[in-house]
């Protein structure tokens, strides 16, 4: 009997707590604080609005293949310049650190809480690093196992040691939303209280299997995260380029240049791990989350790069490549095998030509720029006038023509007609490229 007035008693406090004015009237849930967006930083903000994507020139180069379209885009933030060696390497040395810290977590060092505990000391599972657990690289046990980190004494150069940069695997998880919404959720007729999914649901590893719970759709996977350097190399026969591949991606002097030879996917996740570690720190402060960070949508792109100027040519508007005193405006290849007449031989450091009207920095040249779509020839003609996406995710099975992922805006490596901010092209998602980068957007969160 007191189990049940008990019971009756927290029903009561609970349905107190939801708003009610006494009065029978809707106020809404009461108590819930005002969000105010935290405005990212060295991100632009760009207002919802219409523009006409697609061809604004003649097809000099027939490589066009779309029509212009009337669509609408939702408001949103961007990156100002191309994310740097620098951003991208605090990825890198993230993931190197939680890969050490998860090893000394593991060995059971005495005294040392590497993992986070609960209240009676016990570690909570699964395992959240603790980061504010110290190092003592003076510890035997840490000492094995940093020497585990660096490349093993027969591949030193020179006997230097260096971190294994095949070591580096980031284990990260997503939600596929997108084949949760092909989905039909129903309710079994003889276990009310189980809910169960009906269908087949595609795995990374393109085989497929029954749909049990929420939990088939969120996705897990591994991806080394350490860029391609040997790419400057691979990619230009006949060229000497192993400067930019002994040094472009870690010494400081390329610091804010625009991180190259990374992969549609590592792109991906570099995107899901910045969203963690924004939230994580906007809930340490009682804030609660913000969108994703994620990689363009091919039409968002465009429209930013247009900067409100529709139906420019360029994001400065057009249609010259030059300013009334001849100087070049972006990084790119302006005369025949003359590469440095703009002022960089190859990818120059961001943010070194003038913004467009949204404040976005070489939207044209120094670097294409991964999107998250897929490439289609056509997408233009069937894609949605709200928000236009096409992605597809392929399997490994698949053949190379489905792992095309569309880019943008040029590099310091073509001629002035990929410059233009209609103009697109692809690279396979798999593939990494010296001229190719990214930067992220996050959808904006309430009235435009």
């Amino acid at each position: 009997m007191k189990k049940v007035t008990l019971s009756a008693l927290i029903v009561i406090i609970l349905l107190s707590g939801c708003g009610s004015s006494g009065t029978g009237e809707l106020t809404g849930v009461q108590g819930r604080k005002k969000f105010f967006e935290p405005e990212p930083l060295e991100m632009a903000f760009i207002p919802a609005g219409n523009f006409i994507m697609g061809p604004s020139d003649q097809d000099a180069v027939f490589a066009m293949n779309s029509l212009s379209k009337s669509v609408t885009v939702d408001a949103f933030w961007m990156d100002q310049t191309e994310i740097t060696n620098n951003k991208y390497r605090q990825f890198v040395y993230w993931v190197r650190d939680s890969i050490l810290r998860t090893k000394l977590g593991n060995a059971g060092i005495a005294d040392r809480e590497y993992f986070m505990v609960d209240e009676e000391g016990n570690v909570i599972e699964p395992n959240i690093i603790n980061w504010e657990e110290k190092i003592d690289p003076e510890e035997e046990t840490t000492k094995a196992t940093l020497e585990e980190m660096y490349y093993p004494p027969e591949e030193r150069f020179n006997g230097k040691k260096e971190v294994d940069v095949r070591k580096l695997i980031y284990s990260y998880f997503w939600v596929d939303y997108q084949s949760a919404a092909k989905s039909r959720y129903v309710y079994d007729n003889f276990e009310k209280t189980t809910g169960k999914y009906q269908g087949q649901i595609t795995n990374l590893d393109g085989t497929t299997s029954e749909i049990k719970d929420r939990s088939s759709f969120i996705k897990h996977n591994y991806i080394n995260v350490y860029p391609d350097t040997l790419c400057w190399i691979r990619d230009f026969t006949y060229s000497f380029n192993d400067p930019q591949a002994s040094l472009y991606f870690w010494h400081p002097s390329y610091d804010d240049y625009p991180v190259v030879g990374v992969t549609w996917v590592q792109a991906t996740a570099f995107s899901i791990w910045r969203t963690d570690y924004m939230n994580n720190a906007l809930r340490k402060s009682g804030i609660p989350d913000v969108h994703n960070y994620r990689l363009p949508l091919e039409t968002e792109w465009e429209y930013a790069a247009r900067g409100g100027l529709d139906l420019s040519m360029y994001p400065w508007g057009g249609p010259y490549t030059r300013n009334y005193k001849g100087c070049f405006l972006a990084n790119f290849k302006p005369l025949r095998g003359n590469y440095v007449d703009d002022g960089n031989v190859y990818a120059g450091k961001v943010g070194s030509y003038e913004p467009n009207e949204y404040g976005l920095y070489d939207m044209a040249g120094n670097i294409a720029e991964w999107t998250c779509c897929a490439y289609h020839p056509s997408a233009y003609i069937f894609q949605h006038d709200l928000q236009p996406n096409y992605e597809y995710n392929a399997k490994p099975q698949d053949p190379p023509v489905m792992k095309r992922k569309v880019i943008r805006g040029g590099s310091w490596k073509d001629i002035a007609y990929f410059l233009q901010t209609s103009s697109r092209d692809y690279e396979y998602q798999d593939t990494t490229k010296p001229y190719v980068g990214f930067r992220n957007v996050r959808s904006y969160i309430g009235v435009n």
